[in-house]
């Protein structure tokens, strides 16, 4: 195709929310493509529809041989959280964009909305939305059917995020529009339109964990309390993770879950899967998840089983390995992608041994630190120290290739 499409975003009152110029396009077009409710926008219209439904792949290969004039119809902005992104990467687009649902929105709450953060639950998983929100100041959400108002209040509530209002914005720019506050109790009793957006407003303090949370304020196994990575221990192997916004992590053994909650509150737009054989530590780990706002995935599993339905990892923490080392680090070596990191924590020197004869014979580069710590105690009106269980951090990352030497000749 030679002449480009055109790709125009249009609000929820139809052909009233265009502009004469872009009416005129779609009425001089000789192929229209939008979703249903789109087209239902022109029912004069006297070339063909096509309503736009499956993998926008399949129809960019579609549009690619198409000769004639064509227009593409949007919600909103295009480039939201829309079509517009992936029809630009393989096809010869222009793109017209509408006024997006958010901007209606936060007109109607008279906010500035230049410093919300943005995401999006339509069509996805409200999976590890907790930790990204957490603590954010204003919070703008695509919602869908499923994941509508009232089941992100549910969702929200069941980490104890009460200190959101929200604003919940239906049909925008439609005669049907409505627009309200909530306090996320109501929501979570409400019905709503399908077509809505929703904006969350903190107007109470949330709680704040900076790196290195207490031990003790984790749920952990009674009695048998010390079941946890130390804090020392901790922020050491989370620094050797090399962790980003973005990071995919492993946490093998999670038992309380500090080290994959820690994770989850760095990599707040990566994912974190945790791993535990202890049915008993697995749901101090989820109450821990729930108080520290963070949701990632757990499976009741004693590694390496279960580590097949993960994604690759860009860094593996092992707290716990249940006798069966050797196979799991082959797997978390195969595993893991280019530059990532697999930190294990071991208490004896057996398993010490063990893990950096596993690492050489497959071919990975080790580090390790010896962590002998302690804390200090009041005895009387003195202060002594107690010492903690010395623990071997074990860093390993694949060797780097030799390079070819440019311009060397037999």
């Amino acid at each position: 195709m030679t002449q480009a499409i055109k790709v125009i975003g249009i609000g929820d009152d139809g052909q009233q929310s265009l502009l004469p110029l872009y009416r005129t396009w779609i009425m001089e077009s000789e192929l229209l493509v939008g979703g249903e409710r789109h087209l239902s926008f022109f029912p004069e219209y006297a070339g063909e529809k096509l309503v736009l439904k499956g993998g926008l792949s399949a129809l960019a290969d579609r549009l690619r041989e198409e000769k004639r004039k064509t227009v593409i119809l949007a919600s909103g902005d295009p480039l939201f959280y829309g079509v517009g992104s992936l029809l630009a990467k393989k096809l010869n687009v222009e793109i017209y964009p509408h006024l997006s649902s958010i901007q209606l929105a936060f007109a109607k709450t008279g906010e500035s909305w230049q410093d919300a953060y943005f995401a999006s639950v339509h069509g996805r998983s409200m999976k590890g939305l907790a930790q990204r929100i957490d603590g954010r100041e204003k919070v703008a959400l695509l919602t869908d059917r499923e994941n509508n108002p009232a089941a992100i209040a549910r969702y929200l509530l069941a980490f104890g995020m009460t200190e959101y209002d929200a604003f919940v914005g239906e049909n925008l720019g439609s005669p049907e529009e409505r627009t309200g506050w909530y306090s996320l109790e109501e929501m979570a009793d409400g019905a709503f339109s399908d077509l809505n957006v929703v904006i969350l407003r903190k107007r109470r303090e949330s709680p704040v964990w900076p790196l290195g949370i207490a031990d003790e304020e984790f749920s952990q196994r009674k009695p048998d309390k010390g079941l946890i990575t130390k804090k020392e221990v901790r922020i050491l192997s989370l620094a050797q993770m090399q962790l980003h916004a973005t990071s995919v992590v492993w946490d093998i053994g999670t038992c309380t879950g500090s080290v994959a909650i820690e994770a989850a509150r760095i990599a707040r737009e990566g994912e974190v899967y945790a791993v535990e054989k202890n049915a008993d530590d697995l749901e101090n780990c989820r109450q821990n998840m729930a108080k520290f706002r963070t949701d990632f995935t757990v499976v009741h599993a004693r590694a390496p089983e279960g580590l097949d339905q993960f994604p690759d990892p860009d860094a593996v923490f092992i707290g716990g390995s249940g006798g069966e080392l050797r196979e799991l680090l082959h797997v978390c070596c195969s595993r893991l992608k280019p530059n990532g990191r697999i930190v294990v924590n071991a208490a004896t020197i057996e398993t010490l041994y063990a893990a950096t004869q596993a690492f050489a014979e497959e071919h990975f580069e080790t580090s390790v630190t010896l962590a002998q710590l302690s804390r200090s105690k009041p005895i009387l009106n003195m202060t002594r120290f107690e010492g903690l269980n010395p623990v071997y951090i074990i860093t390993a990352w694949a060797k780097q290739e030799e390079k070819e030497r440019g311009g060397d000749s037999e």
